[in-house]
């Protein structure tokens, strides 16, 4: 069983721009985490030939940036919004 205080269980600072796609802070990394896959699905901004591939619109665009994305690579430009 993980620690109760790793980091994904820490509340987070979430950035404006992050809080218009996942609501507002603070919040644990993993709830974030969760809520982006959330919008992400609900929005269909998954590639259609390659759901590893994200589209993002205008909101998820001011987070993770305008171009197409690998949810690899997404994690880690989600994390910069969040202290």
């Amino acid at each position: 069983m993980a620690a109760k205080n790793n980091a994904l269980t820490k509340p987070v600072t979430v950035s404006p721009e992050l809080e218009e796609v996942v609501g507002k802070g603070p919040m644990t990394r993993a709830e974030v985490t969760s809520k982006v896959w959330v919008y992400i699905k609900g929005k269909d901004l998954q590639d259609s030939k390659d759901k590893r591939q994200i589209n993002p619109d205008e909101k998820l665009g001011k987070v993770i940036g305008k171009e197409q994305i690998s949810m690899f690579k997404m994690t880690a430009a989600v994390s910069k919004h969040l202290s």
